[in-house]
């Protein structure tokens, strides 16, 4: 991975490799006082009471915190707060997922000091209205200036990613020869942190041959197998089943069978928990394209052009990605994060949760791609991923669509954070 990190200043096509969320852990579940179950993101938000929620020992964040006034956040009186509401409740019922205390677990936000703000939430009656939604804000939240492990004020990369929109068949025939995988059945994701208490949060992913476990197959294994994962759907067109896999969920366009029309969505699973490798870079690097060259297009191009060379360029990227099938039921929410709430555009990040843990509300400052023009609001830290490491790194999501993607590729600016917590509950803190 820090290989590939070096590689970012070759083209934006690059960074919008870096900047997907690949691979991440499946999205967490958990209900309102209770571990492990999915909370309702459907119904009305229920708030537990405080004496419910069992406390977990505080998990230490690696950065620094040090407190702001509303003020001090550019641009928060321009911020448009008229759709904000909603997303803040839903946020809310992960907010108030009990926490299982397990270490290999991406850092949450404090579920008990959040739960007086999200029960005055529940009573409040000014969602509708922006300038309430303002003032509630102000009310019940203190601003944190995130700080990095220096405890100097933190700037980072800010990246983009998007959910594309794909064409595919259930059954392979024609233009569908490009499989998307369900996770296979001798897959084995083994938590380390379970056998040896100094490697909480480590995890591998192999599977069993004999008494051995031993690494999963690569991508030109799985290819070259007598058997394969199931597969969910057939894709058209390489290029597009890539970087579906590199944004790590997607929509499908069912073009035909007795579902044709319908749109599906493939959400992550899991991975073959091989090293991600850059098909551009190889590319690149056999003399195939030049490094200003390498974008989307010019890839697609090199494909159709060397039909009998595709699955060798897949195949210089070992990782896989396998998904689960999920319907769209409603169009205008993403898929879910790693804090299994759907994600909402423009209103989510990833983080590396070492610094920010997940559900956390932050104030967000950078601007956008390939621009000085500000891109400042409120946002929620609801993802993660490889790439996404260090105080104030941020992987930012744009939405469904061609549009959202042309962005997401060409974002990679400066940003800074300010996390919002309770007021009464002191420095924001994890579990």
């Amino acid at each position: 991975m820090k290989r590939f990190l070096r590689l970012l200043c070759v083209s934006p096509f690059l960074a919008v490799l870096v900047s997907c969320s690949l691979p991440k852990v499946p999205p967490e579940g958990g209900a309102p006082g209770q571990p492990g179950a999915t909370p309702s993101i459907t119904g009305p938000l229920v708030v537990p009471p405080l004496s419910s929620l069992r406390d977990t020992p505080a998990r230490k964040l690696a950065g620094g915190f040090q407190r702001a006034g509303w003020a001090e956040l550019p641009g928060w009186t321009n911020d448009d707060l008229s759709r904000f509401w909603p997303l803040f409740l839903r946020n809310c019922q992960g907010l108030m997922r009990q926490t299982s205390g397990n270490l290999a677990a991406s850092a949450r936000a404090t579920p008990r000091a959040w739960q007086p703000v999200c029960a005055a939430a529940v009573d409040f009656a000014g969602g509708s209205d922006p300038a309430a939604v303002r003032q509630f804000l102000q009310t019940h939240l203190q601003p944190w200036r995130l700080n990095g492990t220096d405890n100097r004020t933190a700037s980072n990369t800010v990246t983009g990613y998007y959910e594309p929109l794909v064409r595919g068949s259930r059954r392979q025939g024609g233009a569908y020869q490009w499989p998307l995988y369900g996770v296979p059945e001798d897959l084995l994701t083994i938590d380390l942190g379970a056998v040896y208490p100094d490697l909480a949060g480590k995890r591998v992913r192999g599977k069993l041959v004999g008494k051995r476990v031993v690494p999963y197959d690569t991508r030109a294994t799985l290819e070259t197998s007598g058997t394969k994962p199931p597969v969910i759907v057939w894709v058209d067109d390489p290029v597009d089943n890539f970087f579906l896999q590199v944004q790590g969920s997607g929509r499908v366009l069912l073009k035909d069978g007795p579902d044709a029309g319908t749109t599906i969505r493939v959400a992550y699973a899991d991975h073959n928990g091989q090293p991600y490798a850059s098909i551009g870079r190889w590319l690149i690097n056999k003399g195939e394209l030049r490094a200003n060259e390498a974008s989307m297009q010019n890839v697609r191009a090199w494909a159709q052009r060397n039909p009998s060379r595709v699955q060798e360029m897949l195949n210089a990227n070992p990782a896989v990605v396998f998904f689960r099938e999920e319907a769209v039921v409603d169009p205008e929410q993403g898929p879910k994060g790693a804090y299994g709430i759907p994600l909402a555009p423009r209103r989510s990040i990833a983080v590396d949760t070492n610094f920010v843990p997940l559900g956390t509300p932050v104030y967000l400052s950078t601007t956008w791609p390939s621009s000085d023009r500000p891109l400042q609001g409120l946002v929620f830290a609801q993802d993660t991923g490889a790439a996404i490491k260090g105080a104030a790194r941020a992987d930012f999501y744009w939405g469904y669509g061609d549009e959202a993607g042309a962005q997401a590729g060409r974002m990679k600016q400066r940003g800074q954070m300010w996390v919002l917590w309770p007021k009464q509950a002191g420095e924001p803190s994890a579990r």
